[in-house]
């Protein structure tokens, strides 16, 4: 059965083209994808992300439980910070990447993608069995409210918001007089912040945040440009980019590793020996040079060889091209720029492979 979020009907409201997407009900557009996307870019859009999951881990030994499960080192996350993590297994490919965020001691919030909540949390609990930790799935009684874009700022002002925040953090707040905890996180390439709210406060605080962003040219922003934004800023998408098969290292996530955490975790040895030998594949960005557009599970080759393939590829809405992802064969031949060809229809078309992300990124704030 198709799941919804309790924001679905506000959607429905608006006109939203609805889809399928990770056993979830969930707009994809509003109006266009291009303008949505525009909109994000240019003034601040606001999307429901609740399909999203939410677990909160806490306990005695939690923070032990957490250095265990990912590679990044747990004990140098301050309070009210944020990390971005992988969630290996033992050969080091990546059962999730998430966000865990410190919100007191020995208490700690996860952010799971929703196709991978179950996936997740079933891990977790295999890996927990020695240590005394409360490992709880709240994602049911949550909705997550993402407002993206350069007016993000002030429009969470104009509605109560009086933390000062810095990139990666995250407050118990007020917005429009309800509680709700806000990090000043995102998926767009763009400052803004995703707003963890109650179920029951989540449709009037939808309401209101479009209400007040009239002057700041809001609209609702469906995952059709949520996913042409995260492309720009060469952000993974778990299934495409990001599987059970793909090391962190080998998806170019290397500087997110410490290299000197003692602890042991999960895959660990797998992911120091490519940090120190390099890897057979490699994530790269292309560039198609005409108008094709290279989708996820398109071949790449050089040559006449097949040297890799397409994770993720669409339009670049801010750029005026297309533009892909792609795993292809490490070494400097063909990584540093070069022409390849992207197999689309039975026919070649050439790409070069330039540098990640597409376009600068502007969501890392520090005041």
């Amino acid at each position: 059965m198709t799941k919804e979020t309790f924001l679905h009907d506000k959607h429905v409201q608006l006109g939203a083209k609805m889809v399928d997407f990770a056993g979830w009900h969930m707009p994809v557009q509003y109006t266009s994808i291009m303008e949505e996307h525009k909109t994000v870019r240019e003034k601040v859009g606001l999307f429901d992300v609740s399909h999203m999951g939410e677990v909160f881990v806490s306990g005695k030994d939690s923070l032990e439980f957490l250095n265990k499960i990912v590679p990044q080192d747990i004990s140098k996350l301050n309070y009210e910070k944020a990390v971005y993590c992988q969630l290996p297994n033992t050969n080091g490919g990546l059962i999730d990447d998430l966000i865990i965020y410190k919100l007191g001691i020995l208490n700690y919030l996860i952010i799971c993608n929703a196709s991978r909540i179950d996936e997740d949390l079933n891990w977790m609990v295999r890996n927990s069995k020695n240590f005394e930790v409360k490992i709880d799935n709240q994602s049911h009684n949550y909705s997550l409210l993402a407002i993206q874009g350069p007016f993000a700022d002030k429009l969470m002002r104009k509605m109560g918001l009086n933390t000062q925040q810095d990139s990666f953090t995250i407050k118990p707040a007020k917005i429009a007089n309800i509680k709700v905890l806000a990090s000043r996180t995102g998926y767009t390439g763009e400052d803004g912040y995703e707003i963890l709210v109650e179920n029951k406060h989540s449709e009037y605080l939808w309401d209101k945040i479009l209400e007040d962003g009239k002057e700041f040219g809001i609209k609702p922003i469906g995952l059709g440009a949520r996913d042409t934004l995260r492309l720009e800023a060469a952000l993974h998408l778990y299934g495409n980019d990001l599987d059970e098969n793909t090391t962190p290292i080998e998806a170019g996530l290397s500087w997110s590793i410490p290299k000197d955490k003692t602890t042991d975790y999960n895959g660990k040895d797998i992911i120091l020996e490519q940090i120190k030998n390099g890897t057979s594949k490699k994530l790269v960005g292309l560039k198609m040079i005409d108008k094709s557009i290279a989708r996820h599970g398109y071949e790449v080759y050089q040559n006449g060889e097949k040297i890799g393939i397409i994770t993720s590829g669409g339009p670049s809405p801010t750029l005026g091209v297309n533009i892909a992802l792609a795993y292809v064969k490490n070494n400097k031949e063909i990584c540093n720029g070069t022409v390849v060809q992207v197999m689309i229809r039975e026919k070649l078309h050439d790409a070069e492979i330039v540098k990640k992300p597409f376009i600068e990124k502007r969501n890392k704030i520090k005041l």
